[in-house]
């Protein structure tokens, strides 16, 4: 065989004569003459006969050199096959390019990468106009220059946030035999990752615990479902369908779902209210200071700075969740009392479930899920807000986006209710991502009742103060019976003339509606008629807890849709948003960040870190402060005494119909899916009932302040007898024991102070590493019970 050098040679040589007999036909000859030639030269058979050499070549290749012959006839057609060519090459050019724009859109965040700054972040791609949008799309110029330089630094960049990540501690493990039971029950999903020198506070990453959720209980495929069903199964399709969704990033294909969701949510309850301007008074207005997303004035006099920068807040909450890649819930916290766990009604009708359902479908549109943890308890553990705004990072997740706080009912006539509430406003934006609080209060605004045989207005005045002066950290309060005064309705009259109050126990509808939405097609009589009660007694029923999820869910919806403006700006404006709302980039919040408190105690509510608190009672979904230590760990000063407390539940787990009304008890009883009725609350603590238990050890965390507290199950009043009086038990602060004459009666009557702060009287020195508070009990005659150990 010839090779590829002999075969090019050998044609090289033929196109050569061609030229040369070309050339030489007419090289004198007249333009004419010329085209005379060729004419002739190509009409005229003239044959080309290759050397002796160059035909050996051609047979060797198996190819007749007289196929290369080409006459005059055969000519033409090749030139039609050749311009057909061209013509399918030209419409396949163009049918790609009009295909560029749908390749564009095409093209997900997940799959382009652009690098600013040398930070790695997801090209948000709107789809490509023919100028207008091109500011929309974040590049970087340098970027095909500096390909190969990114992709290493990319690569380092990922390395960073995995090392990062896995330095990040987490919530301490609890006891295998002592400690928590939902703790126990928890284990395989808590992380061990508390060092033996310090605790670091939990962060965005932290792993929470988590009681079971009714709502997503299996529901009966076999009957025909009721409403309660229906939704319920729609949820369960939304959280597949979130599962299934690998793309965090929030492109310009989701924020436009996302708006139109909202849109959808706010245009429904407006028209469910009777209109905008309804829906904003009972809803918008009926909080401490109104809310207005309105367009603002140009009139300086008119502005009002404290909603600006309070709606502002929750904007921003809003947008760091939406942008923030590898945020999957966006959590709201509630603590407080047996309204919050909605009780006298199944908890599928409590306020939070019913935000889940309402809200939630806007956040599935963004490609993240609403949760909505309930912490709220019944007041037979004695606790209050007094002692629970202590544990706001255990009872609800430390990660919570927005805080909301219940406790109200036993805040009236309570001269320390606002300490524990402005201590809350500014506890939580020590958490990782500064929650706004936001109050749900079910009476009416301070000093201004509007309903009749209403006497539960009167309230604090300084209530008002308060949320103007904490206006920039979203700090609101919405009351319910306000809301319903201001739609319009005339409850004076319908009080006066027919005689009917619609707040007293079991009323059916608020003047407005007479059943909740979900309610409607319901075809059981009593269900139906539950579904319509306005306030059971002095808990609020259904249809009060639906107005009180469409309030939050509307403002949310509002916030949201703000939120969703202002990233599309910032996209469109050839910016990334997350490097104005990622959450890693939050300003972190000191203690003098904060202003001077107003009625709280300084030395308590002026910190950098929220208290630590480990909480025996259900549910809590967050981080434990304190920790029962390992009786043979080599750190424990106690080490090898007898340690063996135990842990203790009132056995109201075990009750499905604990809390739940007796017509809905008969409607769910023989139904597949009647969990959704539990209530998660319950009291517990860590128990000791003889001397043969000897002690428990705690390891505290990191302490600011030197504040320890114990509380004691169950009661409002219990701890005098079980501890400040009680001659049997022995506690000791870093093996130094303390003198029960120091101790006081505090925050409430079920807790005990054993210490203020560092330095107080008895107490032992702070240490560099860990502290230890060891509980012994000698010859008790009635269980010591622990449900609360606080730390500051």
């Amino acid at each position: 065989m010839p090779d590829a050098s002999a075969l090019e040679e050998f044609g090289l040589e033929v196109e050569h004569e061609n030229h040369a007999l070309v050339t030489n036909s007419g090289s004198s000859a007249s333009s004419k003459n010329n085209n005379h030639q060729f004419a002739s030269f190509s009409n005229k058979k003239r044959t080309i006969s290759p050397s002796k050499e160059q035909r050996s070549l051609l047979e060797s290749t198996n190819v007749k050199y007289t196929k290369l012959r080409m006459n005059a006839s055969q000519r033409p057609g090749v030139l039609k096959w050749s311009f057909l060519v061209i013509i399918v090459a030209v419409i396949i050019v163009f049918f790609n390019i009009g295909q560029e724009e749908i390749i564009d859109e095409a093209i997900t965040a997940e799959d382009t990468e652009a690098k600013l700054n040398d930070k790695t972040y997801h090209l948000l791609r709107p789809k490509a106009k023919v100028q207008e949008d091109v500011a929309s799309v974040v590049v970087d110029d340098k970027r095909e220059k500096e390909e190969e330089q990114e992709e290493v630094v990319e690569v380092n960049h990922e390395q960073k946030d995995n090392n990062e990540s896995l330095t990040q501690t987490q919530p301490a493990e609890a006891d295998d035999n002592i400690g928590n039971s939902e703790t126990k029950e928890n284990e395989e999903e808590t992380a061990t990752a508390e060092d033996t020198t310090e605790v670091e506070e939990a962060t965005d990453e932290t792993l929470e615990q988590s009681a079971p959720d009714v709502d997503e209980q299996e529901m009966s495929q076999e009957e025909e479902p009721a409403a309660s069903s229906v939704v319920q199964s729609a949820l369960d399709e939304d959280e597949q369908e979130i599962s299934q969704d690998v793309d965090g990033s929030f492109t310009i294909e989701r924020l436009k779902a996302t708006r139109e969701a909202a849109q959808n949510l706010i245009s429904m309850l407006e028209q469910y209210y009777n209109g905008v301007e309804q829906s904003k008074n009972m809803m918008l207005d009926s909080w401490l200071v109104p809310w207005n997303f309105d367009k603002q004035t140009n009139d300086t006099e008119k502005i009002d700075t404290d909603k600006i920068v309070m709606k502002d807040k929750i904007v921003d909450t809003m947008a760091r969740a939406l942008v923030t890649n590898d945020q999957k819930e966006f959590i709201i916290g509630t603590i407080g009392s047996s309204v919050a766990a909605g009780h006298d009604n199944c908890n599928f009708d409590s306020y939070e479930r019913q935000m889940e359902r309402t809200f939630g479908p806007v956040w599935v549109a963004a490609g993240m899920k609403l949760v909505c943890e309930n912490a709220g308890e019944g007041g037979g553990c004695g606790d209050d807000f007094a002692n629970q705004v202590f544990c706001i990072k255990q009872n609800v997740s430390p990660n919570i986006d927005i805080a909301h706080y219940t406790w109200t009912y036993f805040e009236v006539g309570n001269e320390h209710a606002l300490e524990a509430r402005e201590s809350l406003v500014r506890w939580a934006q020590m958490l990782p991502r500064q929650p706004p609080v936001h109050v749900f209060n079910t009476f009416e605004l301070p000093g201004k009742p509007h309903l009749p045989a209403d006497t539960d207005a009167g309230g604090s005045l300084m209530e008002y103060t308060l949320a103007r002066y904490y206006a920039k950290y979203g700090y609101n309060a919405f009351y319910m019976r306000s809301g319903y005064a201001k739609g319009g309705y005339d409850y004076t009259t319908a009080f006066k003339e027919n005689e009917v109050n619609h707040f007293e126990a079991n009323h059916v509808g608020d003047g407005y509606h007479t059943v909740t939405r979900y309610g409607e097609n319901e075809e059981d009589p009593n269900r139906k008629s539950s579904l319509g009660v306005l306030m059971r007694n002095w808990h609020p029923g259904p249809l009060a807890f639906q107005f009180v999820a469409d309030t939050f869910s509307y403002l949310y919806a509002k916030a949201m849709l703000e939120a969703l403006d202002r990233i599309e700006d910032e996209m469109n404006n050839g910016k990334d948003p997350l490097d104005t709302w990622s959450a890693k980039k939050r300003k972190i919040m000191l203690k003098t960040s904060l202003p001077e408190p107003k009625v709280c105690d300084p030395l308590y509510c002026t910190v950098d870190e929220a208290p630590g608190c480990i909480n025996y009672e259900r549910p809590t979904y967050g981080w434990w402060g304190a920790k029962v230590e390992d009786p043979n760990d080599n750190f424990n000063p106690h080490k090898g005494e007898v340690q063996n407390w135990e842990p203790w539940l009132d056995g109201q787990e075990k009750d499905l119909w604990h809390g739940v009304p007796k017509q809905d008890q008969a409607f769910f009883e023989d139904r597949d899916d009647k969990e959704v009725c539990r209530h998660l609350d319950g009291c517990g603590a860590i128990s000791a009932t003889s001397q043969d238990n000897g002690s428990v050890v705690f390891r505290l965390p990191k302490q600011e302040v030197g504040l320890v507290v114990l509380c004691g199950c169950c009661g409002k009043d219990i701890a005098t007898e079980m501890f400040l009086n009680n001659p049997d038990i022995e506690i000791r602060y870093n093996s130094q024991l303390l003198d029960p004459t120091t101790w006081d009666i505090w925050p409430n009557g079920k807790c005990v102070r054993l210490l203020k702060k560092f330095g107080a009287a008895s107490a032992a020195a702070a240490t560099t590493g860990h502290n230890y508070l060891s509980v012994k009990v000698q010859n008790i005659t009635d269980p010591v019970r622990i449900s609360h150990l606080i730390t500051l």
